[in-house]
């Protein structure tokens, strides 16, 4: 903080330096000790209960001789909780921890998307000129492929990935982007016509960091590094566009055999936009903030990378700038997966809770998104219109009782005639968990998407059904 606080003349102290209501004590010490920040509270660790639940869900990987994960979550912008479970290099006993360097692979598409975005903010390309204006080695295909169609994966273009394998290249040689731009320039028929249909393109975004070069002049990784990385303060990240280059703290991928066994996956792929960034959760997590604030970028670039592409028909999409926009349990999620030589990463906002969750993993086998969802249901509530899909009256002729699920304010509660009220708490899709003893967990059955019952378990009794009536 730096300033002094002084003892006179003082909003926070009365006339003549009087000592302080208790009140503003209070918001004082918050002040003086970091936790009160901007007019808000900032958010506090998680408590070690939930703590302890994130831990189980990434316990199979939490061990010395197998790849894990690095995860770190954040609400109101704060980084609550980050940690790291299994090994960054197994040949050399790393551990992985919250500065453990990933390459993120299709989670790199944001970045170039938002450096698009602020270029044509400032008016130095246009998201609707054709790509020939800054990359006129490009074919005429009669219809214009324009910068919007590859942001949003509408461009016809075929896959740059598929294009290699075809053509005989291995995944762990040595690609660069040049090699990339030759590949799409060389293309003489598309998918189809630009903006008639979404098929993701990794050679779109390929060509937007080309694009980017030859409008200001930098390498790819230099403007990144100039315009949105040194702002932020993301130190451990770069975009990496030399496969000799050394990284310090970086974890190695993995992928593994039928046998149980780990194998190296060697990544020579020295291309950029599509992917390559290399980062760590603990800079991923400034960078969802700023996804929230705007610091770098501002509003209007803001509002242009969370807008949803649409098709020639009027259709819009899910997908933005490199960003897919979409529901999870009644929640606006925003997020994107990646997938390379051993590396499994994905980051989702759930901007309406406040809440982001990162995964990232060096093990080709490991499945970010579901693990990533694991975590963000622990924070979770279904919204009370969602809630009351499951009121109603629900028996047991087993046991000749019944309970019936009413709404008050915003939570779920189960009445019975003889029991006080039991306060259902969201664990999961269509599960609840209470603290009554004899209630511990209820899953709710469905038929047609209709509701018909619940199962009742504790710890010595298992799935016991509840008709809905």
């Amino acid at each position: 903080m730096g300033r002094r606080i002084p003892h006179r003349r003082s909003g926070l102290h009365g006339a003549c330096g009087r000592r302080p209501h208790p009140i503003v004590r209070s918001l004082l010490f918050l002040f003086v000790t970091g936790l009160f920040v901007g007019g808000a509270v900032r958010a506090q660790p998680v408590d070690p209960v939930t703590a302890a639940r994130i831990d189980s869900i990434f316990a199979a990987w939490d061990r010395p001789d197998a790849p894990g994960a690095a995860v770190a979550v954040l609400r109101r912008g704060e980084v609550v909780f980050e940690k790291g479970y299994g090994m960054a290099n197994l040949e050399h006993d790393v551990p992985i921890t919250p500065e453990t360097v990933f390459m993120v692979a299709s989670v790199s598409k944001q970045f170039t998307a938002f450096a698009v975005a602020m270029l044509a903010g400032e008016g130095r390309l246009s998201l609707d000129a054709d790509i020939r204006t800054y990359l006129p080695e490009m074919h005429d295909f009669g219809t214009p492929i324009t910068v919007r169609h590859l942001v949003h994966h509408t461009s016809g273009l075929r896959d740059e990935f598929d294009l290699l394998g075809m053509a005989g290249w291995r995944m762990d040689d040595v690609i660069t982007k040049a090699h990339i731009v030759r590949l799409a320039a060389g293309q003489r028929e598309l998918n189809f016509t630009p903006g008639d249909e979404y098929l993701y393109s990794n050679t779109g975004y390929t060509l937007l960091a080309e694009i980017v070069e030859r409008v200001t002049g930098q390498s790819f990784r230099e403007w990144t590094k100039e315009h949105l990385f040194d702002p932020l303060g993301m130190t451990q990240t770069h975009f990496h566009d030399d496969h000799e280059m050394l990284v310090p703290g970086r974890a190695q991928g993995y992928s593994r055999g039928e046998d149980g066994s780990y194998r190296v996956q060697v990544n020579n792929y020295a291309s950029v936009g599509a992917s390559s960034l290399h980062t760590t959760v603990r800079d991923l997590a400034k960078w969802l903030r700023n996804l929230d604030t705007g610091r770098v970028g501002g509003a209007d670039v803001l509002a242009q990378v969370h807008r949803r592409g649409r098709l020639n028909n009027g259709d819009t999409l899910g997908y933005a700038f490199g960003l897919r926009v979409d529901e999870y349990l009644g929640h606006r999620r925003v997020g994107h997966a990646g997938w390379h030589r051993g590396y499994r990463t994905y980051t989702a906002r759930f901007p309406e809770d406040d809440l982001a969750v990162i995964v990232l993993s060096n093990l080709e086998q490991f499945n970010p998104s579901e693990r990533a969802m694991e975590v963000a249901r622990l924070f979770l509530t279904p919204p009370p219109e969602s809630l009351a899909v499951y009121t109603g009256t629900y028996v047991s002729p087993e046991l000749d009782t019944a309970y019936t699920l009413v709404l008050e304010g915003d939570r779920l509660v189960a009445r019975h005639r003889r029991n006080p009220d039991i306060t259902l708490t969201f664990a999961g899709p269509d599960t609840f968990t209470t603290d009554a003893w004899f209630f511990e967990k209820l899953v709710f059955e469905r038929s047609a998407g209709r509701i018909t019952g619940f199962r009742a378990s504790t710890t010595r009794v298992r799935n016991l059904f509840f008709e809905r009536r």
